[in-house]
């Protein structure tokens, strides 16, 4: 009997091993606060990004991978869930935040964690599960509590040693991972802090977006910006040589992407494709596609489903997002959803739709402009100059709009407009197309359970009772 035990043991430990192998290793390179416009992959060859131009070389590059909501933590509640920020309750900026009691003091505002059923849960519980070894190397700020099995290894805001020994080397042998990488260097804050080290002449380059005056501030953080790109690539260098030592590159799954856009004024925080779309590309196992350019409507809750698929698990079906795979091009949805609410300090609520040609976005708080007093921001020498700027009325029609009287609906012809500068809500030429995406969103609001009109209060009292 005990051999016959013991063959069995030895024959599901056959198995098991079988099976872990054929799991693929999952691995997220994460950059910050980052449009896909800064990119050479997207076209801007300003600086070279030789480690990321050589990852996307072997990729898929998407075209229209968007964030949900165009700041850091709602976007994470996101990509950790599968489902929009406005159905969880986590869409305000910020809700949890972890080991503070307070978030705006003003606003009486504490740090909560919202209230979503159980059944919600990071997708790396499903993966570890599995046999899954998941690391974070950095940020864990999700907008709500995390559960303590969601990974392996993983801190807020790990530095130095700490950050470098959570990594994949610490699993088991054979045990396939997934593994998180965030790159803080591109940072909305990087561009005061790196200032005086940057890799470029401002006057060198040699296109100043239409909604930024050009002047001498503007192309300095600019250039600082390009600069952070750099450096940040060769942090991603580091991780590509690594993988490609120990032979783990060619069967991989290799994504890249930045948390949203930014992180400049009118890009971070701001409902245009300049805070919402954002650089996005997979390298599939033994390279597959490479080279080949998708345009589908692509949205973070898009990232759990994907990763699920990618190991073989059965994909929850709360889920709101649809699995990228390997059969390209094939339609994951006609319309594209992102969201603002409060930020900070400040209540907002913004709501667009686009296809993949025109843009619709309804602002429910029309006494404030798209600029919002947000005092974070204001730490950046291209905000206060911008500031100057607006007071002293020196800047032209397309750079004043930002800081005017929003309009209760904006829409917008991507195809010849891609920054978003001239409003056609009037326009009869489009009357067709705006009722549609008007039906569109109420449909979307109403089917998701879109949290955003109810008071934050009310949020709270239900996500601290018990």
């Amino acid at each position: 009997m005990s051999k016959f035990v013991n063959s069995v043991f030895f024959l599901l430990s056959i198995m098991f091993v079988f099976a872990q192998k054929n799991k693929p290793n999952i691995i997220w390179l994460v950059c910050e606060d980052q449009s896909a416009q800064f990119f050479p992959m997207y076209g801007d060859k300003t600086v070279s990004l030789p480690h990321l131009e050589k990852l996307a070389e072997d990729s898929v590059l998407f075209e229209n991978m968007h964030a949900t909501t165009p700041v850091c933590a709602p976007a994470r509640s996101a990509i950790i869930t599968g489902m929009y920020p406005t159905s969880l309750g986590t869409h305000n900026m910020r809700t949890y935040n972890e080991g503070r009691k307070t978030n705006q003091p003003q606003l009486g505002i504490p740090s909560y964690s919202p209230k979503f059923p159980n059944h919600i849960k990071p997708f790396t519980v499903y993966l570890r599960e599995e046999g899954y070894y998941c690391t974070n190397s950095n940020k864990q700020d999700y907008n709500f509590e995390i559960r303590s099995d969601a990974w392996d290894q993983s801190c807020r805001y790990c530095q130095g040693e700490e950050k470098e020994n959570i990594h994949w080397k610490k699993r088991d042998a054979g045990q396939p991972f997934f593994a998180v990488f965030n790159f803080q260097i591109t940072h909305e804050s990087q561009i005061w802090k790196q200032q005086q080290k940057i890799f470029l002449d401002p006057n060198d380059i040699e296109f100043i977006p239409p909604y930024f005056p050009d002047d001498p501030v503007i192309r300095r953080d600019m250039a600082t910006n390009y600069s952070n790109l750099v450096r940040m690539d060769k942090e991603v260098g580091e991780i590509i040589s690594e993988l490609k030592e120990q032979g783990l590159y060619d069967d991989a799954y290799i994504f890249f992407y930045s948390d949203h856009g930014g992180p400049f004024p009118r890009h971070k925080r701001a409902i245009y494709q300049t805070g919402t779309k954002v650089p996005f590309f997979i390298k599939f196992p033994k390279s597959l596609h490479a080279g080949e350019k998708d345009e589908r409507l692509l949205s973070f809750v898009d990232l759990a489903p994907s990763v699920l698929q990618m190991a073989g698990i059965e994909i929850p079906e709360h889920m709101q997002g649809k699995p990228i795979s390997e059969y390209l091009h094939k339609s994951l949805r006609d319309y594209l959803i992102t969201a603002s609410d409060r930020f900070d300090g400040q209540y907002d609520r913004i709501r667009a739709i686009q296809d993949k040609r025109f843009k619709l976005i309804r602002s429910f708080y029309l006494d404030k402009s798209h600029h919002l007093d947000v005092h974070y921001r204001k730490n950046m020498p291209m905000m206060q100059k911008l500031l100057k700027l607006h007071v002293d009325g020196q800047l032209n029609q397309d750079q004043q709009k930002w800081f005017g009287l929003k309009e209760e609906y904006e829409f917008y012809d991507l195809q010849t407009d891609p920054y978003e500068m001239k409003n056609q809500i009037h326009n009869s030429d489009y009357q067709d197309h705006i009722q549609l995406l008007k039906v569109e969103l109420e449909k979307w609001m109403l089917n998701t359970n879109d949290l955003g009109a109810v008071p934050e209060q009310v949020l709270i009292k239900q996500a601290t009772s018990h």
